[in-house]
């Protein structure tokens, strides 16, 4: 075994010392210098640090290391990356919170998790508005070279990890499993894009199934990796409200995408809001909450217009060359909420199939989208 796969065997068999916990281990690094220092140690010094007797016998005795190995196999087999605290490729930002993760798995870039990235969260039940934000934000600040960071999760966090992707940008998904264990299973395909544009990272062992009891250790790693995050659809109890706490605590910036007040997933964002987060309805207000030397990076003098204005919002839809009919369609339709198709017709003066064949222009145009049931959304 080479001295590297040595050390991380060392890390990872003490996540897998019961009893022990983050903090616990960092302390033992820190006193005895390496992980390995810390399985060299008699258990008498190891008690002399505070740790509970049965611990102290437990790392003595080399407890975790059996399993650190097998560990180290799967994910050789799946060729995954195991990044320990003491790696360069260990993001820093991460490094500075309370309890770091002592491992990381990872498939993809590694280096992507050290970008200037910002986190992007929300509800798993989105209205089709605030599906809709996410996605325009995520692409628009992925197209200024901020990593996207979320967690897979259905509805917003999906949602921002496209928006990206579509910007060909870079995103970052954290999961609360293993790595080979995709939750929910049907953004397999999703994690694979992510993974091939930037990285899936997860802190548990391959293998743990996505028990609710790991979200919210999760959502510090989220928070964590970030310069700041995004709140766009929350209810008034939930993981992402949870993200902005954490992110609070982190000295992260917080920010909010306000929503409909008679909406009760637009309790979180309204309320950070009033408690001093950042109102954002565009790119710009994000990254001008940023350190100067943060935004001279993503934003080059090219990228505003002569006028001044940024040059993504002087590209209003309008400027496209819509035709007559397009433009009637198109003003039938909202951003803020799904209109169904019969209602479309009613409300234009056009024949039935000149209305749909319009909805399919505006729909490979990017400017609309068709949602189940025949219903359309502008796309913002």
């Amino acid at each position: 075994m080479g001295e590297e796969n040595e050390n991380v065997t060392y890390w990872l068999g003490l996540t897998r010392v019961d009893g022990l916990g983050i903090r616990g281990a960092h302390k033992l690094v820190e006193r005895f210098g390496s992980a390995g220092a810390v399985y060299g140690a008699p258990a008498a010094a190891l008690e002399s640090c505070g740790l509970a007797g049965h611990v102290a016998r437990a790392i003595s005795s080399q407890a975790g290391l059996k399993e650190a190995e097998l560990q180290m196999e799967a994910a050789a087999k799946f060729q995954y990356q195991i990044v320990t605290y003491e790696s360069d490729a260990y993001p820093p930002l991460l490094k500075q919170i309370a309890d770091p993760p002592l491992v990381l798995y990872a498939q993809g870039d590694v280096k992507t998790l050290s970008g200037h990235a910002l986190a992007m969260v929300g509800t798993r039940r989105p209205s089709a508005y605030g599906s809709s934000v996410a996605h325009r934000l995520a692409r628009d600040l992925a197209e200024r070279r901020l990593v996207i960071v979320s967690g897979l999760a259905r509805g917003i966090d999906s949602a921002c990890h496209r928006g990206a992707l579509e910007a060909k940008g870079k995103t970052v998904a954290v999961l609360g499993s293993g790595l080979d264990v995709i939750y929910p299973r049907e953004h397999k395909r999703l994690a694979q894009e992510i993974a091939q544009s930037g990285a899936v990272i997860s802190e548990f062992p391959l293998g743990t199934s996505p028990s609710p009891e790991n979200f919210p250790i999760r959502n510090r790693t989220i928070s964590g990796l970030a310069l700041g995050v995004v709140i766009v659809e929350a209810a008034e109890y939930s993981g992402s409200l949870i993200t902005a706490r954490l992110a609070l605590e982190q000295n992260r910036e917080v920010f909010a995408v306000p929503g409909n007040i008679t909406s009760a997933q637009s309790f979180g964002p309204n309320h950070l809001i009033k408690q001093g987060a950042k109102l954002v309805d565009q790119w710009i207000d994000v990254i001008e909450e940023f350190p100067a030397s943060v935004r001279v990076q993503l934003l080059p003098p090219a990228e505003a217009s002569e006028e001044g204005v940024p040059a993504s919002e002087t590209a209003s839809l309008f400027a496209q060359s819509l035709t007559p009919e397009q433009k009637t369609v198109f003003e039938a339709l909202r951003a803020d909420e799904a209109v169904f198709v019969d209602s479309i017709c009613g409300s234009v003066a056009l024949p039935q199939p000149r209305v749909l064949a319009t909805l399919l222009e505006l729909e490979m145009n990017g400017l609309v989208r068709q949602l189940p049931g025949k219903n359309f959304i502008r796309k913002l």
